[in-house]
């Protein structure tokens, strides 16, 4: 969008003083027609200018809102989870496991990111499930969910 922009302010610029060129020598074979389009142009260009640019930073205050508003959302959600893993009870160890496989790691990446056995991790989350009550994996992830909404 800044290159349009920037383009756009080039050729603007081209047209105006183009125009204003054309206005002090008298070269144009007909100066009436030829600085009219000219001045259309540059106005057209000015206008689509500033609409952009007015649109450029409704874009950038809206990201930035955004954002902001994400960062509360992910706030929020992690405060839940923690809140349902302080209720269950789960050890540090199991945490780290629980919160992996809630970000959706496999118990493979979970073993390799953990550097331990995979085993260890399914006994880990053995003990996740026993703790909040659940069997596995997707009604895990369900409870959770739920308590989000909830």
């Amino acid at each position: 969008m800044i290159a349009l922009i920037a383009t756009q302010v080039f050729c603007a610029a081209f047209y105006v003083v183009d125009s204003i060129s054309d206005m002090t020598s008298g070269t144009a074979s007909d100066p009436t027609w030829h600085l009219g389009v000219e001045g259309i142009a540059a106005l057209t260009l000015c206008v689509a200018i500033a609409l952009e640019m007015r649109y450029l930073g409704w874009l950038l205050r809206r990201k930035a809102h955004l954002e902001h508003s994400v960062s509360i959302a992910s706030a929020a959600v992690h405060d839940v989870i923690e809140s349902h893993f302080d209720g269950w009870k789960l050890t540090p160890a199991e945490r780290d496991v629980a919160m992996l496989m809630v970000k959706g790691l496999s118990n493979v990446e979970i073993a390799q990111i953990r550097g331990s056995a995979e085993g260890t991790v399914k006994s880990q989350l053995n003990a996740v499930y026993r703790k909040s009550g659940t069997t596995g994996r997707g009604e895990f992830l369900s409870q959770i969910i739920d308590g989000m909404m909830g």
